[in-house]
């Protein structure tokens, strides 16, 4: 799980007579992920598409244009396991791609001529304002009409000051019509100063409100047939959306094996195809091909390899082949004796194999299921590579349990697990299908957190009805239990400590092909300094700058307090811890100040020494920010469960209104008694007195009540899941994750709408 799946390079060489044969089986297999020849073998060139690979990619081209026109999509996928003949992707195609493309043409010069009608409508709307017939509007000898949008006003009083002696102006809704006796240049040059927007008249005669009658019953006629041929379209999809699925899957698979050998290292009599396979199915490739072309062909298991950061080789499992241990294998080993000639290759000097490119292996995450969504979240990063581990198992394991531990409650859990059920089971996107299976999973913790706390929906009922009124513990919001809160702190801290050593862990082992000594240093100091740090930190030293509930939240009740002597009353978890003793190992005089050195300073020290060896000077700073700095960094835990409780007791508050009675929230819908209105802090919108008052009570109560939850529901997702995510990205993946690792695509094709 940590790991990927095992790779192996494997190659099939083989005579060309059998190439077709090869391909076929290699594609139905669907495991050889094709590493692409570079050209680099001295008398190999990569091959050419097979007969008919332009034509399949027309047609291919030619289909995928008929689903965008006709907006095709899975939805309109007819009987599943199709087949598709040749002759139908010849005639039926053909017939389709006719009818289509002569509907979308007249849809196209329909969309025209409405567009051309539409703009002939905005165009004589000013002209049916102005209320003058376009006939008068021109063709005049001794007078120049300008019609335009301006105002009147302005425009006559340009009139008035310029040298035209003759005009009159018509006015209305905006629209202006200037008659005058003068030139065309002259009265332009008039208007141009009197914020005039010309406009040209349009063609035809008479009454233009007739006129615009006339357009706008000429787009009716144009929006008519444009229905029309749209619900052509329509029928048409309906019709034939599902061959052109089966017929695009089927094209896609022609070309897919027609063009494979463009991949190859090719003579003119042999062929050489090399990739990547999950060592665990090689049998399996290797007997599939034996049994369809026999010994045709020969199947060489180059290497099972793991690769460092840089893409180099620094540990393979060299697979020997009959014959010199790393020789690519030939004809000589069996294979077919026209391929001797051109195919052979030589082991390199130092034994390894010669292959066709450096690629590095492609990652398949090997998770089971119930972890598989989480990999979605992991990829958000990037996909892990093949040399480093994989963090998706400790993703699992952390981020519920920091989410649940924040929301704590039966009834968001509940909802959350609803709401990832629903994405699952809603949509076909394997992204989205994830995010639903962690939201299962997050929902989960939040309910089981949510019995330990005995909390509904903010309501301690539960905790009532499952522990008898005592749940095994609090969320710490309220005073009488202020304790927890303290503990919550210390707890998130020590998470904190725990899953940053994990993550130093995994540096440690990614470090290891650098050889011990380099991950002892590099990784194995973080690790020594961040635990030396935090164990120091829960000494009993320097009590002073340390609080005092340290050493009492997670005690014994009754026991003393190791540094102030009073009895302990509350705590937390009774697990008996009052801090480390302090062992002295030498002490450090520093004037009138002894250092009392003990193993956890020691440690601390020493880590912090080898930090600066493996770092220089900006491991200090570092070492600060990252081994204290980031624990501190969990303590959001803490403080997004106090928010969100704090939001869920408000509005039950509001709702139901509550007393304060010996530092302990009791809710007075739920009391048997009646409040003491001395402790009540607020006396609820479903309280009311009077048949009036409690109405209206009882509405805007539950109004405030779905709201509110549905508010904190919501913002537990962007506050306890954004700050989960955070640690889990910044925190623990800061530590030892790159990424960078190619996603395995097999050469092959999942049919989905067409059979064999």
């Amino acid at each position: 799980m940590l790991r990927p799946e095992r790779m192996s390079r494997v190659s099939v060489t083989g005579s060309k007579r059998v190439i077709d044969d090869v391909i076929e089986t290699v594609h139905g297999l669907r495991l050889l992920h094709v590493t692409e020849y570079d050209g680099s073998w001295e008398g190999f060139e990569p091959g050419n598409p097979q007969k008919g690979a332009d034509e399949a990619s027309g047609k291919l081209v030619t289909v995928r244009a008929l689903k965008s026109t006709l907006g095709v999509t899975e939805e309109d996928a007819g009987p599943s396991n199709q087949i598709v003949t040749g002759e139908a992707l010849e005639e039926q195609l053909e017939e389709i791609r006719q009818e289509v493309n002569e509907l979308d043409d007249r849809r196209d010069e329909l969309r025209g001529d409405l567009r051309a009608v539409e703009e002939q409508i905005d165009t004589m709307e000013p002209f049916v304002d102005l209320g003058i017939d376009l006939d008068l509007l021109r063709g005049y000898d001794s007078l120049t009409v300008r019609v335009g949008q301006g105002d009147a006003e302005t425009v006559s009083g340009a009139l008035v000051e310029s040298d035209i002696d003759t005009f009159e102006v018509f006015s209305e809704a905006g629209t202006v019509a200037v008659f005058a006796h003068t030139d065309e240049d002259a009265l332009q040059d008039v208007l141009v100063n009197a914020n005039f927007t010309a406009i040209d008249v349009p063609e035809g005669d008479g009454d233009p409100s007739e006129y615009l009658g006339e357009l706008r019953h000429r787009k009716q006629q144009l929006e008519s047939k444009l229905t029309t041929i749209e619900d052509e379209l329509e029928e048409m999809r309906l019709d034939v959306g599902g061959f052109l699925l089966a017929a695009e899957e089927e094209l896609t698979i022609e070309v897919q094996k027609r063009e494979a050998p463009l991949t190859y290292a090719t003579t003119a009599n042999a062929f050489v195809a090399e990739g990547w396979i999950p060592s665990e199915q090689v049998p399996e490739f290797e007997s599939a091909l034996h049994d369809a072309v026999g010994d045709h062909v020969e199947i060489a298991e180059l290497e099972r390899a793991e690769y460092d950061d840089d893409g180099h080789v620094v540990d393979h499992e060299q697979i020997e082949q009959g014959g010199e241990p790393g020789s690519q294998p030939t004809a000589a080993d069996g294979g077919d004796e026209d391929v001797t000639a051109d195919g052979e290759q030589n082991a390199r000097a130092d034994g390894g194999t010669v292959t066709m490119g450096a690629d590095d292996p492609p990652v398949v995450q090997d998770n089971p299921g119930s972890v598989k969504p989480f990999e979605a979240l992991v990829e958000v990063i990037n996909r892990p590579k093949y040399s480093e581990l994989d963090p998706t198992l400790i993703f699992f394991l952390t981020f519920p349990a920091f989410f649940g531990f924040m929301i704590g409650d039966l009834g968001y859990g509940i909802l959350y697990m609803g709401l990832g059920y629903w994405l699952i089971r809603s949509f076909d996107s394997n992204i989205v299908k994830s995010l639903g299976g962690v939201g299962v999973w997050a929902g989960g913790f939040t309910a089981i957190f949510g019995v330990l706390y005995g909390e509904f929906f903010g309501l301690h009922q539960l905790g009532e009805i499952v522990w008898g009124g005592n749940p095994p513990i609090h969320k710490g919001l309220q005073p009488h239990y202020v304790y927890y809160a303290y503990a919550w702190l210390l707890v998130s801290a020590i998470a904190g400590v725990l899953h940053l050593v994990v993550g130093r862990i995994f540096d440690f082992v990614n470090n290891l092909h650098h050889g011990v000594g380099t991950a002892l240093l590099e990784s194995g100091s973080w690790i020594l300094m961040t635990v030396s740090l935090w164990v120091w930190v829960f000494t009993r030293t320097a009590t002073a700058a340390k609080p005092d509930f340290m050493w009492e939240v997670f005690a014994t009740a009754g026991a003393a307090n190791p540094v102030t002597g009073e009895t302990i009353e509350a705590v937390a978890l009774p697990l008996g811890f009052t801090g480390f003793e302090r062992v002295g190992l030498f002490t450090i005089p520093l004037g009138g100040f002894d250092l009392v050195v003990d193993p956890a300073l020691l440690g601390t020290f020493l880590g912090l020494a080898l930090i600066i060896v493996a770092e220089g000077g900006i491991g200090l700073i570092e070492s600060i920010t990252e081994t204290f700095g980031h624990v501190i960094s969990y303590t959001r835990i803490a403080a997004v469960l106090l928010a969100k409780a704090g939001m869920a007791l408000a509005v039950n508050l509001l709702v139901f209104g509550a007393t304060l009675h010996n530092g302990e929230f009791h809710f007075i819908f739920f009391m048997d008694e009646a409040p003491n209105p001395n402790e009540v802090v607020f006396s609820g919108l479903v309280n009311g007195e009077g048949a009036a008052a409690l109405i209206g009570g009882v509405i805007a109560g539950v109004l405030v009540l779905v709201l509110g939850h549905l508010l904190v529901l919501v913002l537990g997702i962007t506050s306890a899941g954004l700050q989960a995510v955070r640690l889990e990205y910044v925190e623990f993946f800061g530590k030892f994750y790159e990424g960078g690792g190619k996603a395995y695509m097999p050469f092959g094709h999942d049919r989905e709408y067409t059979s064999d």
